[in-house]
């Protein structure tokens, strides 16, 4: 050794002997928990782990937790808590409320390796097994959330990365985010919740910017019942600028990927399987939606852009695959199962596939819903009708180009009044009496 790097060793060697003897060593990445008085075991730990919390947090080092289970509850997180556990070792049980693990206005926050565990203790209805208020620079990662009595993980106000978790039978939500400002939501693994997967909601209608990107989501029920707020995949409402892409989603009582008031909400790439109402919706009040490259397979319904009475508009429908349509709930079957893509108004459906769609493979408008709608180089095979137009008095312009139509059994392109037939096939008598229509170039057979 040089005579720098001897004194330099010498130095810490002496630093470390003034130490107190009560005082924690400081490990490679932190304060160790066990050596602060947090121990395994079924006793409570709350007092000593809230102490430790405190004291890693003051240093701004992270608190490290051994293998083993610790049982508490109501813990608080100040800002710069950093809590890190061997993941699939560490085990943090609840065992009083209202959550396991919480904050308010706490920059910093951190968890990760952690296996929390909800138990049978009941949660307040707005409130997580973990809950965190107006947490800036919050990441949990490679966590698994278990049997979270409510809600698993609920964020207020929050900005930052929730990543690479594992979130089971949450007997609400998996993860309940409101007021968000640009959260990042990342290949976590979310199965059997009781009403909803990922809910990115704001209070009023405002930008939100949060990305919801690559998580596997299966088995969602609606538990708290409703026509569609509850069962959901994926739900963004009143949410402006959320990006949903690239996400695995299986069997949900409702809907893949619902923006509900969302505007300019894009849907891109998700793969979904087994929806029983319609696996896609921009609905209600939003403004600007794009829904493209999708895979949507076995749902009563596939892509709805709807609800222009309530000003939903501008959207473009592009790219997406979409087969068996059709009955999802045969003891209470919906009137109007088995659509492909229903769109009313400034959108543009072009480019997808559609098969097996035993009511319309594409409806554009509902009554005098309809306006600036073009339809063009799409393919469907095997449908009732293929394309239905509305042509009721007060229905707007549509331009139906360019599309293949195989083996649409009631007509190829039609005119509607709401769910009766109207026209014939317009493929062969074209647009005769209705100037809004712009029909050319479709091939049918």
């Amino acid at each position: 050794m040089d005579r720098r790097r001897l004194l330099t060793g010498s130095g810490a060697s002496a630093a470390a002997l003034a130490l107190p003897a009560t005082a924690a060593p400081l490990g490679d990445y932190g304060l160790d928990a066990t050596l602060l008085g947090v121990r395994p075991g079924t006793d409570d730990q709350t007092a000593p782990l809230q102490r430790a919390i405190d004291r890693a947090a003051r240093s701004r080092v992270p608190l490290l937790f051994s293998p083993g289970l610790y049982r508490a509850g109501n813990l608080k997180l100040p800002a710069g808590a950093q809590l890190l556990g061997v993941r699939g070792a560490t085990r943090l049980a609840l065992t009083r409320g209202p959550s396991l693990l919480s904050s308010e206005g706490a920059d910093s926050i951190t968890l990760s390796g952690l296996t929390l565990e909800g138990g049978d203790v009941a949660l307040p209805q707005k409130m997580g097994l973990v809950s965190l208020t107006a947490a800036k620079g919050l990441r949990i990662s490679d966590c698994t959330v278990v049997k979270a009595n409510g809600n698993a993980i609920a964020l207020t106000g929050c900005d930052g990365d929730v990543s690479r978790n594992t979130i089971t039978g949450a007997a609400d939500n998996a993860l309940f985010c409101i007021d968000s400002n640009g959260l990042v939501i990342n290949g976590n693994t979310i199965r059997g919740a009781g009403n909803g997967g990922i809910r990115v909601w704001q209070s009023v209608k405002r930008h939100d910017g949060s990305v919801v990107s690559d998580n596997i989501i299966e088995d969602i029920e609606a538990r708290g019942g409703g026509t569609g707020q509850n069962g959901n995949a994926i739900n963004a409402f009143r949410a402006a600028d959320v990006i949903v892409r690239n996400n695995m989603i299986r069997r949900c009582a409702f809907t893949a990927v619902r923006g509900n008031g969302a505007n300019n909400i894009q849907i891109i790439g998700n793969n979904c399987a087994v929806m029983k109402e319609t696996a896609m919706y921009a609905e209600f009040d939003f403004e600007g939606a794009i829904v493209a490259d999708n895979v949507i397979d076995t749902a009563e319904n596939g892509i709805a852009i709807t609800n222009f009475n309530n000003g939903g508009r501008l959207s473009t429908v592009h790219g997406n695959l979409i087969r068996n349509v059709g009955v999802r709930r045969p003891d209470n079957p919906p009137e109007g199962a088995g659509l492909g893509i229903s769109v009313e108004a400034e959108t543009a459906v072009t480019g997808n596939t559609i098969e097996t769609a035993p009511n319309i493979a594409i409806r554009a408008g509902w009554g005098p819903y309809l306006r600036n709608v073009a339809i063009s180089g799409n393919v469907v095979r095997n449908a009732g009708y293929g394309i239905a137009v509305s042509v009721v008095h007060g229905a707007g312009d549509a331009a139906i180009t360019g599309n293949v139509l195989i083996g649409a059994r009631l007509g190829a392109i039609v005119g509607m009044e709401w769910t009766k037939t109207v026209t014939g096939d317009l493929v062969k008598d074209g647009a005769g009496s209705y100037p809004q229509l712009t029909i050319a170039n479709n091939q049918a057979r």
